[in-house]
């Protein structure tokens, strides 16, 4: 086989790799942030537990004022009760403290409710907890395995890169040149298999003559489709 095409192969096989592994090595943002959806929604409902929970602990509070200063009203007009001096003014003071006394009861109703939905609303945000701890165990596995991955992405495209120059080296520069364009045109594939009178690069026919030559393998051909540099792999 032509040495510079025998090396073009190789090369072109170096680079495939070299591609691969970018494509892993750049996919790995994705993946993580494909594992961490079950972590950011737990995190989005913890968060929303945790805001009703506020919610209801100020609307309690709020009632407990309430409460405090319809008490406060009542002790008021029971103090009062002294100063009455016809039946008739007794009697409205007594409906008076009724309706008042009614509002405190349906406050202090009202704040029992709140208690109730409180303690349902903590164990909402005890079991969010636990939820999101269980996926930040998983999203910290992930990541561990995920940067393993890299390291040894990391490491094997330093090797590659380092034989792949020690092989650029040895094709001609016009060639190489002519390569790289290539590469570039049809992304990451210059050098296509000869099968079946087929490119294996766009799939085109080969003139019957031209492939009989360049299974010799002698000379560096083109497609006269995609120009991409053609090889012929002997099945022996």
């Amino acid at each position: 086989m032509n040495e510079q095409l025998k090396n073009l192969i190789e090369l072109q096989q170096i680079d495939l790799k070299i591609i691969d592994l970018n494509n892993l090595i750049g996919d790995i943002p994705t993946r993580i942030a494909a594992a961490e959806l079950p972590l950011n929604d737990s995190q989005r409902a913890l968060r929303a537990g945790k805001e009703q929970l506020e919610s209801l602990e100020k609307r309690k509070r709020d009632r407990e004022r309430a409460l405090d200063e319809t008490g406060e009203k009542v002790r008021k007009l029971k103090a009062r009760t002294s100063e009455i001096k016809t039946n008739k003014e007794y009697q409205a003071l007594l409906t008076e403290i009724a309706s008042v006394e009614k509002e405190q009861y349906a406050v202090e109703d009202g704040i029992l409710l709140i208690m109730e939905e409180m303690e349902n609303a903590s164990q909402q945000v005890k079991a969010e907890e636990a939820i999101f701890i269980k996926e930040k165990e998983k999203i910290d596995v992930v990541t561990q395995k995920v940067e393993a991955e890299k390291t040894a992405f990391d490491q094997e495209l330093a090797q590659l890169k380092g034989l792949r120059a020690e092989i650029a080296q040895t094709i001609e520069n016009e060639l190489y040149e002519e390569y790289i364009d290539l590469l570039g045109i049809h992304r990451g594939y210059a050098v296509a298999e000869a099968r079946g009178e087929i490119c294996q690069g766009c799939n085109m026919n080969i003139p019957p003559q031209l492939f009989v030559e360049l299974k010799k393998n002698e000379v560096i051909f083109h497609c006269p489709q995609c120009r991409r540099i053609l090889y012929y792999k002997n099945s022996e």
